[in-house]
């Protein structure tokens, strides 16, 4: 089965093309092409390479983005990285939606109602809900009639608690949308299912926080395999600290600026969301590589961005673990978990009073999908590589195995 993933997001386009057998493999295999595009002004960067490994990287001028898009899944079927040789060859499309709101929880097939359905919840994501459906529309041009799947970064958390997803204001915000949905949903659940099976152990017994940290950034408490409560919210702004969006403020501090300062909702949004975070405090970066960097090298900016990021990092994991009354294993996922050992120190060190040992040597040499704790800790500490194509593709290739089997039944 060719399962084709588009990942689409505000400021990168992502893309994998998996060829998966009858059965599906318990660990992530190779993907047979891959390719990113990253807009810079009118300019598109793409990226791609086939498992022979093949490669090709370029620069464009582009009208727009499906232009580009369209671009680089040409490469699938014809030039050097050619791995098709038709895109009628393509079983399945698979596109991560950032947002599915309430009512779309579970992967689905893409039909013009789940389309409407996205559409509306673009309201609540604006930048990644219209560039998913960009991408939905180029391959219903390019490939026609093929079966296209949304698998929804807000699912896993959907059935959040309660407690955990009401938000204390006016109750009326419930009827109108106003509540937690939370994201990195497909990559949180993945990492808690990976975890099991790199412990060999029962996910249903298992309590675990995992760490989704790049540049966008938040938490999940996970128990029997179900997300109880995470640190992003209505938006992907609530939270941890990130690369250039500030995560959680007093919100008193808006209206203070709205009032006294004269911003407006735009000059708001822009300002939290692109101009705070890591780069808003170290003035240097929204990369945490340049932000290590230059603490080393004396920067007081720097250093000030790197330990208000552990420090809300560390409240954060306390409340995950006060929420799940325990843990078992603490997971490290994404840009910044997969690569900086560094806040992987910091973080843990301040969880030693519950026996968490972290092994100094593992974890400056750690490699991702490896337990990076000491023997004796009473608590795993795990790296694990984020994968939310291969978690998109498994889910389509879950859904279209499902169908079959119904329909042999049926017959």
């Amino acid at each position: 089965m060719k399962i084709l993933v588009l990942n689409s997001g505000s400021s990168s386009q992502k893309s994998c093309l998996y060829d998966i057998g009858k059965t599906l493999p318990e660990h992530p295999p190779a993907a047979a092409w891959e390719g990113k595009i990253e807009w810079n002004g009118g300019h598109a960067d793409i990226q791609a390479q086939n498992s022979q490994g093949a490669q090709l990287k370029d620069r464009v001028k582009v009208a727009s983005r499906s232009d580009a898009i369209e671009r680089l899944l040409d490469t699938l079927w014809s030039g050097k990285l050619r791995v098709l040789s038709a895109p009628s060859e393509i079983d399945v499309v698979g596109h991560r939606v950032v947002h599915g709101g309430k009512s779309l929880q579970e992967a689905t097939s893409i039909t013009p109602e789940v389309k409407s359905a996205i559409a509306r919840m673009s309201v609540f994501a604006p930048l990644h809900n219209r560039a998913e459906l960009e991408g939905i529309k180029i391959i219903e041009k390019r490939i026609g009639t093929v079966l296209q799947v949304a698998v929804f970064d807000t699912g896993f958390h959907s059935r959040l608690p309660e407690p955990a997803a009401v938000y204390p204001g006016p109750y009326e915000w419930l009827a109108q949308g106003i509540r937690r949905y939370g994201f990195h949903g497909i990559n949180h659940q993945y990492c808690a299912e990976r975890s099991a099976q790199l412990l060999d152990r029962d996910l249903q017994s298992l309590k675990v926080v995992t760490c989704h940290l790049g540049n966008g950034c938040s938490l999940a408490a996970i128990r029997e395999g179900r997300s109880i409560d995470t640190t992003m919210g209505f938006t992907p702004l609530e939270g941890l600290m990130m690369g250039t969006r500030s995560g959680s403020v007093d919100p008193g501090i808006m209206t203070y600026l709205m009032r006294h300062g004269g911003f407006t909702g735009h000059q708001l949004d822009e300002m939290l969301n692109t101009r705070s975070g890591l780069l808003g405090i170290s003035g240097v970066s929204g990369d945490m590589r340049q932000v290590v960097a230059t603490m080393k090298d004396g920067h007081p900016r720097s250093k000030l961005a790197f330990d208000i990021f552990v420090h809300r990092l560390q409240a954060g994991i306390g409340a995950m673990i006060a929420v799940l009354e325990g843990i078992d294993v603490l997971v490290f996922t994404a840009g910044i978990g997969e690569n900086s050992p560094d806040v992987r120190w910091a973080a843990c060190a301040n969880f030693r009073f519950l026996g968490l040992k972290l092994d100094p040597v593992k974890n400056a040499q750690a490699s991702v999908d490896q337990d990076i704790s000491l023997s004796d800790s009473a608590v795993r500490v795990l790296t694990i590589c984020a994968q939310e194509d291969w978690a998109i593709a498994r889910d389509c290739w879950r859904l279209i195995s499902a169908r079959s089997q119904g329909h042999a039944r049926a017959t």
